[in-house]
């Protein structure tokens, strides 16, 4: 009885190590490929977008055995040559951080149609079978965090710092105010444009301008601008709420939530598909129904009964109970001409 036992013990291990073996190969399974990211101006330490797609690509390369890189660029100068040298070097896939990659994406891939690209945030190159256009709802979470200042502030008066104005980051300020109504009617929405992803010292200028008009909470959707926002929110002694990646390691004490687009998830499944060979050229979208958006998991600063407001909000979004506006049209027609930064 114990010979027949030890032999099936032994059984046992042997099995459970071959399946060890067949894990540690599909996980390994992408050794060999070369991924290269190309980032926008704020660079790996953004703490936000570009940030948040190095972090995936970073577990990738841990998980599939890829080997990653990536580049920075300083200014939109830095595009073209950045995607060239990953080129040059034969990189398997470049993902490109951003729309503001977009005109420099299509050259390159237009020019070489058997390179596989990526790109963050843009769908004007889906129409190219060789880019994948990873898009995400981001008039969601914006909408979420936007509910969250309507019942957080205490002087009925919030502000948004944006990035840069155009349709793709305007959707965040269409959600920020619908969510920010829909919670508190009476609330005053202070709106500032940037114009720029990498200028701390404006967004912390802004923020200043906010707070001295009467602003206690205030949103960024604006990468490392928004750096700023946060510093400026932390000295003043008033809530900051941050975008694309949990924020509050930023500043604990200011940071009470942030609009989370899980970019990183979406630099995962990329070369996942990559490995796969099944990655394809156009759009590939992350809403919160598939967890690509969502408000942080850190809610240590948020009260229960916001906490549970925003949980009964999810669950309507996702039923298609509440619908987000991601448009110019779409907001105007349920809020007027609220919203300043689209004019």
């Amino acid at each position: 009885m114990k010979k027949a036992l030890a032999v099936a013990l032994s059984a046992a291990m042997v099995l459970s190590a071959a399946c060890i073996t067949s894990v540690q190969t599909v996980m390994a399974s992408g050794e060999g490929l070369k991924i290269g990211l190309v980032t926008d101006v704020g660079g790996v330490n953004d703490g936000s977008f570009n940030q948040s797609a190095w972090e995936g690509l970073q577990r990738a390369a841990e998980d599939f055995g890829i080997e990653a890189n990536y580049l920075e660029s300083k200014t939109d100068a830095d595009y073209a040559p950045n995607i060239e040298n990953f080129m040059d070097e034969d990189y398997d896939l470049i993902i490109c951080v951003g729309y503001m990659l977009a005109d420099a994406t299509r050259a390159a891939a237009e020019d070489n149609e058997d390179q596989k690209f990526a790109i963050i945030d843009d769908a004007s190159n889906a129409d190219l079978e060789n880019v994948t256009c990873l898009m995400f709802k981001q008039e969601q979470a914006s909408y979420l965090v936007g509910y969250v200042a309507g019942l957080m502030t205490e002087s009925n008066n919030v502000g948004f710092v944006i990035g840069m104005s155009n349709d793709n980051m305007n959707a965040f300020g269409y959600g920020y105010c619908a969510g920010v109504k829909d919670a508190n009617p009476d609330a005053t929405i202070q709106q500032f444009n940037a114009n720029s992803f990498g200028d701390a010292a404006t967004g912390k200028s802004m923020a200043n301008n906010a707070i001295t008009n009467g602003a206690d909470v205030i949103y960024h959707a604006a990468g490392a601008t928004g750096l700023g926002v946060i510093e400026a929110c932390q000295e003043a002694g008033i809530k900051a709420i941050g975008v694309d990646s949990d924020q509050s390691v930023i500043a604990p004490s200011t940071v009470i939530t942030s609009a989370m687009k899980r970019v990183d998830n979406a630099v995962y499944d990329c070369v996942e598909a990559l490995i796969e060979e099944t990655l394809e050229g156009g759009i590939k979208t992350y809403d919160l129904s598939i967890g690509g958006v969502d408000i942080a998991p850190t809610q240590d600063l948020l009260t229960e009964d916001v906490i549970a407001a925003i949980d009964e909000v999810k669950e309507k979004i996702v039923a298609g109970d509440i619908v987000v506006p991601a448009t110019k049209d779409e907001f105007e027609a349920a809020y007027g001409d609220l919203y300043q930064l689209d004019d």
